[in-house]
């Protein structure tokens, strides 16, 4: 029999770095459109999208850090408490994760059954398990989500920025819109084939929103840009 693929295992580093890309393609390049839209030469708008790029990385890792600290933060203190809880009142606490199976199919004897093994072999861990629903692959990782945010924002974010030194100046917003779609459809592509979902539906999500962010920058560019020299 062939291994079943399971996508639960990648949910962690693969939002992280999906937000991180996308995040990076879609406020660098939008960044860049509306400056080009009130510039006349090339300058301000590579300065405008490294600026972007440098500060969002940073932004981006240090948002994922505190964010994902706080819950690690959380959790631990759940873990601290629903060990005293088992030193204290361990009967209590059999019988809580024996209604747990019940609840989930298991008739009354063989619940009991699974919880005193589980018990034995790891109470804690059970607990985390089925009561908390805290694992391996859900634990929170600050340090690992932090640096998949930044240097993805990082890898997506260099891409308008080469767009916005190689490109025709003229024609900047056109073809920063143009590789920026292109981007996000691919990203959104990628991401839907490791994560198992629907390779259309995300790259049109992906390409719709994108759109409306570029589309408002650029017109906010136009409308209240002086020029940029």
């Amino acid at each position: 029999m062939q291994d079943e693929k399971h996508y639960g295992t990648r949910s962690n580093w693969l939002r992280a770095a999906v937000l991180g890309a996308n995040d990076g393609i879609l406020s660098t390049a939008s960044l860049v459109i509306g400056v080009a839209a009130a510039s006349t030469t090339r300058e301000p708008i590579i300065l405008a999208g490294v600026a972007g790029l440098v500060a969002g990385a940073l932004s981006m890792a240090a948002g994922e850090y505190v964010s994902v600290s706080s819950q690690e933060d959380l959790e631990k203190a759940d873990l601290a408490r629903e060990m005293k809880e088992l030193e204290e009142m361990p009967e209590e606490e059999l019988k809580e994760l024996a209604l747990i199976y019940e609840e989930r199919g298991l008739d009354s004897h063989l619940a009991m059954q699974v919880a005193t093994q589980l018990t034995a072999h790891d109470a804690l861990g059970a607990h985390a398990r089925d009561e908390l629903g805290i694992n391996d692959i859900t634990q929170a990782n600050p340090l690992l989500a932090a640096l998949s945010s930044g240097a993805s924002f990082v890898f997506g974010g260099l891409l308008p920025v080469l767009v916005a030194y190689f490109g025709p100046l003229e024609q900047m917003e056109y073809v920063q819109y143009g590789f920026a779609v292109a981007f996000l459809a691919v990203l959104g592509a990628i991401a839907a084939k490791a994560g198992g979902s629907n390779i259309l539906t995300a790259v049109l999500r992906i390409s719709f929103w994108g759109t409306v962010a570029m589309v408002i920058t650029a017109l906010i560019g136009h409308l209240f840009g002086v020029n940029v020299a």
